[in-house]
This record gives structure tokens, C-alpha cells and sequence, in this order.
């Protein structure tokens, strides 16, 4: 699929009412490049996994507005039209919007590009890492000779979140490793590509099932199952809502599981919390991350009211885990 890619120059404090213009004429879903550092609460709500450190921000922002390139050409809100009309009608709003307020420079650049850009582009950020004595590989690298006797995750997120790189993965990981057992049968929710399931069977988990809202997640698990050798009678992955949907429920199963781990946000486990109560067994462990460090006492409430013992809290960056036992 081809699309043609209309790219405006302006200043951060422009992107909004620019986005909002521009949203009129049928440009939607824009995409915003700028330098404005991200703040706690947007790096919890992004869960962003491949983030690389950035340059100082310079106050430039540049919007990137998509339209579907088709062989009858351009359509727009369901009418035909022509890269031409929509550059005059791009450029017409600008001007507009520069009699009252500054938009910087303003100039629009026009480009085509196709949908393998986007989805290759995060790889450059993406490269091999370990984590303790585990070797994280993506598909496009080699092992090198003097870590061919790690243990090796090879990995690939493709549309679905999970690398290992982020601080909550690594805090999972490390809990993970402290509890599981030749007997251990996990239950991994929001499992994204499957990292943590994937590596809990090498660690010597007996079993894993994996839950997950986004159907992303299917192909990106099946795939990195088979990178690494793992076998679907080991892993079974379920795409729906174990908070609110009971048939998701009962298809995981009560009581069944050794381990829960769940690499979510806080808001999402306070109510997933005394629902997840009921698919461990006795005596199970849970083990949470995705949380914030000012969000901890929030997830450490929600724990201790679904009558589970906190048994540690460990920290990594501003992220925190919180394990704790269904007594």
C-alpha cells in the first residue's frame, strides 16, 4: 500500500491547533516529531520499549499527514482528489493560521512512502543486549562467538510490545527467574511478543499460557516461539479481556496456574488484580511491573486488599515490581 506523505515544518507550540486545522480539510492522524522529552506520565502511558536517548529539544516540530495513494489517485473524506489540490489547500490554512500566530517556517514537503517504512524503521533502535546472562537477539544480527555460550532469547517485537529492554520487563524477568520450577505452569497477561512466557519455559517452566487485548500480539508470539524453539503444546496464547470477559476467564482456567506475571500499567492492574486471584493456585506467585515508582503504593493497596501477601517490591530506573503470594 502506497501513500503519499505531506510534511510540515513548524514549532511545538503550533502541533495542536496546526493538527486541529488541518483535521477540517481531512488530514487525520498525524504524526509529530519533535524533541520535547517525554514526561513520567506519558512514558507510562506509551510503555514505549525502543526509546533512544534524544538531543535537547530545539522548539521544531515537524507533522507528517498521510493520505491513501490509490489507482484512480488521492482520496480524501471518501472523494477523489490530487496531491496539487491538497497542497494548495495545506498551504491555504497555514497562512491562515499565520495572521494570528506563529507557526515557524511552515513549509510543507511532499513524498511518497509505503507501509514496509513504518514498519522497519523502529529496527535501527533495536540491537543485541543482555540481561544478566540472557543474550536478547532481534532476527537482522548474528551471535557473536564469545556469547555463543549465554543462554540466547532470540527476539522480535514486530508490532507487539516486548523486547526486554525495557526497565519493567527486566524487573519481571528477575522475579520470574527466583520462583519458577521444573513444575511451574505461568499465566502471562498482556503478553505482547512473548517474551516473558518464552523465557520462563527456558528457565524450565513446565507450561505457559498468554493473554493479550491486541491480535498484533498472535503472529508476533507465534514467530518468536519458533525462534526459539518453543513448542505451541507449551505456549497457548488467547487474544481478549481476562478483566471483564468470562469466557477468557474460564478458558485460562481457576486455580491453575504456579505463577502469574503481568507487565501492565497500574491502572490496569488495580482491576486486574482481584480478578487474577481466582486463576492461581494456593500458594501462587504473583508478579507485577508496568508501575511507575509514584504509582506503587497504589498497586501494593490493590495486592494486599485482594488478600495477598506483598512479599518484596524491587525497583530499576523509575519503575517498580511488586511479587506477592495468594496465601
Amino acid at each position: 500500500m502506497k501513500w503519499m506523505k505531506f510534511r510540515i515544518k513548524t514549532i511545538t507550540d503550533a502541533e495542536d491547533i496546526i493538527i486541529s486545522t488541518l483535521y477540517d480539510i481531512g488530514l487525520e492522524g498525524a504524526q509529530i516529531e519533535d524533541k520535547v522529552p517525554l514526561t513520567a506520565w506519558e512514558k507510562e502511558q506509551m510503555f514505549v520499549d525502543i526509546l533512544p536517548d534524544g538531543p535537547e529539544d530545539d522548539g521544531i516540530a515537524y507533522l507528517s499527514f498521510f493520505v491513501e495513494e490509490k489507482e484512480e489517485g488521492l482520496v480524501i473524506n471518501g472523494e477523489d482528489t490530487t496531491k496539487e489540490a491538497i497542497l494548495e489547500s495545506v498551504k491555504s490554512e497555514l497562512e491562515e493560521l499565520r495572521n494570528f500566530m506563529d507557526i515557524g517556517e511552515g513549509s510543507v514537503t511532499v513524498e511518497e512512502t509505503e507501509d514496509i517504512d513504518w514498519i522497519n524503521n523502529w529496527k535501527q533502535y533495536f540491537h543485541q543486549f543482555t540481561i544478566d546472562d540472557v543474550l536478547v537477539i532481534p532476527s537482522w544480527e548474528n551471535v557473536q562467538e564469545e556469547d555463543k555460550g549465554k543462554m540466547i532469547l532470540h527476539i522480535d517485537p514486530g508490532t507487539a510490545f516486548g523486547t526486554g529492554m525495557h526497565d519493567t520487563t527486566q524487573l519481571c524477568i528477575r522475579q520470574l527467574r527466583k520462583f519458577i520450577t521444573p513444575d511451574t505452569v505461568l499465566l502471562d497477561v498482556g503478553t505482547g511478543s512473548g517474551i516473558l512466557a518464552i523465557l520462563s519455559l527456558m528457565f524450565g517452566a513446565r507450561k505457559a499460557v498468554g493473554t493479550d487485548l491486541d491480535p498484533c500480539a498472535v503472529d508476533a508470539v507465534r514467530e518468536n516461539m519458533e525462534a526459539n524453539g518453543i513448542s505451541s503444546e507449551d505456549f497457548t496464547m488467547m487474544i481478549g479481556n481476562i478483566i471483564t470477559d468470562k469466557e477468557v476467564q474460564d478458558k485460562v482456567g481457576y486455580e491453575c496456574y504456579d505463577i502469574v506475571v503481568a507487565n501492565i500499567l497500574a491502572d490496569v492492574l488495580v482491576p486486574l488484580t482481584p480478578v487474577i486471584l481466582h486463576q492461581l493456585k494456593k500458594g501462587g506467585i504473583y508478579i507485577t511491573s508496568g508501575i511507575i515508582d509514584d504509582k506503587e503504593e497504589t498497586v501494593v493497596q490493590a495486592v494486599k486488599e485482594a488478600g495477598m501477601e506483598v512479599l518484596e517490591v524491587t525497583y530499576q530506573g523509575e519503575w517498580v515490581s511488586v511479587t506477592a503470594r495468594k496465601n
